[in-house]
C-alpha cells in the first residue's frame, strides 16, 4: 500500500495563513479565528484604509498579522505577494479563498462586461492564488486551501453570474483535491448563507428582514460562524478530509427560497 509522506505539523501553531479579501467581513473574521489558533496572518485587500484598520485591529488582540494591498485578480500582483510573504516568512501553508463581490442582476438586463468582472473577482481570483502557492505547498508536502463559496451555488433569481461563479468554485475545489491529494495538500470549499456583513447593513430593514425570513433558524449569519468552518479545514487533523463543501447557512440549502 502506498502511503504520502507527510510530515504534517501538530497544530496551526506558527503556521502562516493568507486570508484574501481579508480586510473586513467575513474575511476578518477568518483571519481573527485562525490568528486566535496561532496562525501568523497575510490579510491581502484593495481597501488600503481598511486593511490599516484591520490591522490595528488584530495587532491590539495579539495577532502577527502583516497586509499586503493585492488586487486577486492580477497574477502579477499575486505573485508578488507570494514572493514577499515567503521572503518574510519562508513558507505558506493556509489560503483562504475569500475575495469576493456581489453579482445581483437579471440576465436581461445584464452586459457580458457585468458577468466578466464577476467571474473574474469571485473564481479566476482562486485560481490564480491557488496556482501561485500550490508549487511551495507541494514541496513542503503540506498545504490547505479553504475556498469560500456560497449557498448561492444552488440557484438564485437574479444571480445567474453570482452563482455561475459560485458553482465554478465547488468545481475547482474538487478538482484541485485530486489534483494534489498525494502531495499532503487538502481543498475544501466554505457555503456561507445570509451574513451579517458591511454589506449586509447596506440593505434596507426590509430587504434585511425578508432575508431573515428564508432562514429556517430564523437567524442571520455571524462570520465567526463561517471562520469555525474554516478552521476545520485548516487544523492539520484534518488531513483526510479533502473536496468537500460545507454548508454554513442556517438550513437555507435543504432549499431554493426565492428573494
Amino acid at each position: 500500500m502506498n502511503q504520502t509522506n507527510t510530515i504534517a505539523p501538530a497544530s496551526l501553531q506558527g503556521l502562516v495563513a493568507i486570508v484574501t479579501g481579508g480586510a473586513k467581513g467575513i474575511g476578518l473574521g477568518i483571519a481573527r479565528e485562525l490568528a486566535q489558533g496561532g496562525c501568523r496572518i497575510a490579510l491581502w485587500d484593495f481597501d488600503d484604509a481598511a486593511l490599516g484598520e484591520a490591522e490595528r485591529t488584530l495587532s491590539s488582540e495579539g495577532a502577527d498579522v502583516t497586509t499586503f494591498k493585492v488586487d486577486v485578480s492580477s497574477v502579477d500582483q499575486v505573485e508578488a505577494a507570494v514572493a514577499r510573504l515567503l521572503a518574510s516568512h519562508a513558507r505558506i501553508d493556509i489560503l483562504v479563498n475569500n475575495a469576493g463581490i456581489g453579482g445581483d442582476k437579471l440576465v436581461s438586463k445584464m452586459d457580458l462586461a457585468f458577468w466578466s468582472r464577476v467571474i473574474e473577482i469571485n473564481l479566476n481570483s482562486q485560481f490564480i492564488c491557488s496556482k501561485a502557492v500550490l508549487a511551495q505547498m507541494a514541496q513542503n508536502r503540506f498545504g490547505r486551501i479553504i475556498n469560500i463559496g456560497s449557498r448561492a451555488w444552488l440557484g438564485n433569481r437574479g444571480q445567474a453570474a453570482y452563482s455561475a461563479s459560485k458553482g465554478a468554485v465547488v468545481s475547482l475545489t474538487r478538482s484541485l483535491a485530486l489534483e494534489y491529494a498525494r502531495k499532503g495538500i487538502t481543498v475544501n470549499a466554505v457555503a456561507p448563507g445570509i451574513v451579517e456583513t458591511p454589506l449586509f447593513a447596506t440593505l434596507t430593514e426590509e430587504v434585511r428582514q425578508s432575508l431573515h425570513k428564508t432562514v429556517p433558524m430564523e437567524r442571520i449569519g455571524q462570520p465567526q460562524d463561517i471562520a469555525r468552518a474554516v478552521r476545520f479545514f485548516a487544523e492539520p487533523g484534518s488531513s483526510y478530509v479533502t473536496g468537500q463543501l460545507l454548508y454554513v447557512c442556517g438550513g437555507r440549502s435543504l432549499g431554493s427560497p426565492s428573494v
